[in-house]
């Protein structure tokens, strides 16, 4: 576990990273090995920890998609609102 996430060992990436990649940006796995340097092994070991703990994962992922929304409120980025102000928005 890292943070609290499953991951794969001798990395830092999580499940969640995996099937983000995998399931809801569409890489195929061939893809995410070549990327980031990693077994397929470990991959579709990722994928079957994901169908295992399929509900736990996707509340995991929907509470950090709560997070970032109400950060992002919170924290207006600087940059963005700079741009709207050039453009006369």
């Amino acid at each position: 576990m890292r943070g609290g996430k499953p991951y794969l060992v001798g990395t830092r990436i999580t499940v969640s990273d995996i099937v983000i990649m995998h399931l809801k940006l569409g890489q195929s796995v061939d893809e995410i090995a070549a990327d980031y340097d990693l077994p397929l092994a470990g991959i579709y070991s990722a994928l079957v920890y994901y169908y295992d703990h399929q509900d736990e994962i996707e509340r995991q992922l929907e509470e950090d998609d709560i997070f970032v929304a109400a950060f992002r409120q919170k924290n207006p980025s600087k940059l963005q609102a700079k741009l709207r102000q050039l453009r006369g928005e």
